[in-house]
């Protein structure tokens, strides 16, 4: 029987130090300005060019097509991608399977050593990793570098973790025997990222099965396939071995659903819709034939997030915060602040000075560094503005309302506030996913606390207030997997915020956080009789 060549070694480079969090960009200052507008430049001529599949490093073109478009300019086309169908499953499976056979024993320090290498190759390409994300999902320049950070964090982080967990030891040594534990890879891991943080989730979710010891088969979102291109581009160029990660542009109902159901899937690590996210976790409950584990699913859904503001917080603090946490990258953030709860001995001042802030926020073309680009695509478009409809029946409209009609011809929708929204009313209650805040009024804290905790979700949730009591109550109360105190309830750091949420939030994963990586591992206890 012929063995499986192992790919030459590239050399292992291992950082020392602790996990830092990688600086975010100051564009007021005019040489980062300038750096930006030049990348914006140098990826605008870029635009259009074809990506194929990679299955075990091969290049493979497809009848079916996916078109990236810009969502600030639908007509512009941001990358031509293959589109992997059931027929590419199998192939996928067997070249991730066989990479599993070598890169499953490579030392964690080599696989460290990757992860340390691609965050340094993405640092001096940050401007240019920024630019793709102005393009292909209308972020802005702060978005779109808090995007290239966090990614870059992913694998700082990420790669030190999985040397702490090699070094684990059992509390006890039983006399007489040499005990030890070890976090072993689990095998092929289906990775099916969201748009929304096309790069960032993408990179964490595969890096962190990666460096686990696993291998993957990654279909990002249609949406957003370019800047994941780029990325494995990248990771090639730092050293991947073939197979161990398989670019495989799809759709979920055909591609998708069916690695999903293959018997040798033995996780899916998926960030997105509450909806998909369930049916992946049903598909994968139910065992094949030829399968001889439970699946493990890796679930981060949505989110129908609260900021509770009490009369005896920081007004102004409470109402900028309100506005960045909702209107932040069109509100298309599962931590984005959909719901104002206000306290009613405020709320009308509330009120005015938010609707004071909104009407400041900038729409446009993200190329230009406005402070809202567009929403992601026509479809979401036309629900949002649905949800906007409803919303001026159901509660008062405070500002916004409607298409932002001089943006240009993308998605481009208003920032909206709409006021006197009930308890378990339909705004109140579902994830919208765009910029649309919802503000509700509240008779106290008690009351307050009952509205936030009252829908199907619990990711995130922050509350605004000077009682050490209240916030007390809030952290044994406030029922989500992130919390805030006196600050936004968006923006969460590798390493000091681990995120993810409970209840139809998902499985509380914690993305950046100490326990991550158990998630992709499984714990073998040796015990070995020593004579």
């Amino acid at each position: 029987m012929a063995t499986v060549e192992a790919p030459a070694r590239p050399q292992i480079r291992l950082h020392q130090g602790p996990f830092v969090n990688e600086p975010l960009t100051d564009f007021s200052k005019e040489e980062n300005a300038r750096k930006m507008r030049a990348a914006v430049e140098k990826v605008r001529g870029q635009l259009g060019r074809e990506y194929d599949l990679i299955i075990g490093g091969k290049r493979i073109k497809t009848e079916g097509k996916i078109k990236s478009l810009n969502p600030a300019k639908p007509s512009q086309v941001v990358g031509l991608h293959q589109k992997a169908g059931k027929e590419q499953v199998e192939p996928a499976m067997q070249a991730a399977l066989s990479a599993f056979e070598h890169w499953s024993r490579t030392s964690v320090e080599e696989r460290a050593s990757l992860l340390f290498h691609v965050a340094d190759l993405l640092r001096e390409r940050k401007f240019e990793f920024c630019a793709w994300l102005v393009f292909e999902v209308s972020k802005n320049w702060a978005e779109a570098d808090a995007d290239i950070a966090e990614t870059i964090d992913f694998c700082e982080y990420y790669a030190r973790e999985a040397l702490r967990l090699a070094k684990v030891k059992p509390d006890v040594q039983m006399p007489g025997e040499h005990d030890s534990l070890r976090y072993i890879p689990l095998g092929v891991g289906a990775v099916i990222p969201p748009w929304n943080f096309p790069c960032a989730i993408m990179a964490g979710m595969t890096m962190a099965s990666v460096v686990a010891g696993n291998t993957v088969i990654l279909k990002p979102s249609s949406d957003s396939p370019t800047i994941a291109a780029k990325f494995i581009e990248l990771v090639e160029e730092a050293g991947i071995p073939d197979g161990v990660v398989n670019f495989c542009p799809g759709a979920g109902a055909t591609f998708g659903n069916a690695v999903v159901a293959h018997p040798k899937t033995r996780y899916i690590a998926f960030t997105g819709s509450r909806e998909v996210g369930l049916d992946i976790h049903k598909r994968a409950a139910d065992a094949v034939p030829g399968q001889i584990w439970i699946k493990r699913t890796v679930l981060e859904m949505g989110g129908k997030d609260a900021i509770i503001v009490d009369a005896d917080g920081d007004f102004d603090a409470a109402v900028e915060g309100v506005a960045q946490a909702a209107f932040g990258f069109q509100g298309q953030k599962c931590s984005a602040c959909s719901r104002a709860i206000v306290d009613e001995r405020i709320y009308d001042k509330f009120l005015d000075q938010l609707k004071a802030r909104v009407e400041k926020i900038t729409v446009g073309d993200p190329a230009e560094n406005p402070n809202m680009g567009a929403v992601i695509n026509e479809g979401s478009m036309k629900s949002i503005l649905e949800y906007i409809e409803y919303g001026k029946k159901d509660g008062r409209l405070i500002t916004g309302g409607g298409p932002a009609q001089n943006a240009g011809e993308g998605y481009f929708i208003q920032p909206t506030v709409i006021a006197d929204i009930k308890p378990k009313s339909k705004l109140e209650q579902e994830e919208i996913f765009g910029p649309v805040l919802a503000v509700i009024k509240s008779k106290n804290f008690e009351h307050a606390l009952e509205i936030a905790n009252d829908t199907e979700f619990g990711l995130t949730g922050a509350v605004y207030t000077s009682s050490q009591d209240k916030i007390d109550r809030a952290v044994q109360e406030f029922h989500v997997g992130n919390l805030y105190i006196n600050r936004k309830c968006t923006g969460a750091m590798v390493g000091a915020h681990p995120f993810g949420g409970f209840n139809m939030s998902g499985t509380d994963s914690k993305a950046g956080g100490p326990d991550y990586l158990y998630l992709f591992t499984q714990a073998k206890s040796v015990a070995e009789k020593i004579s």
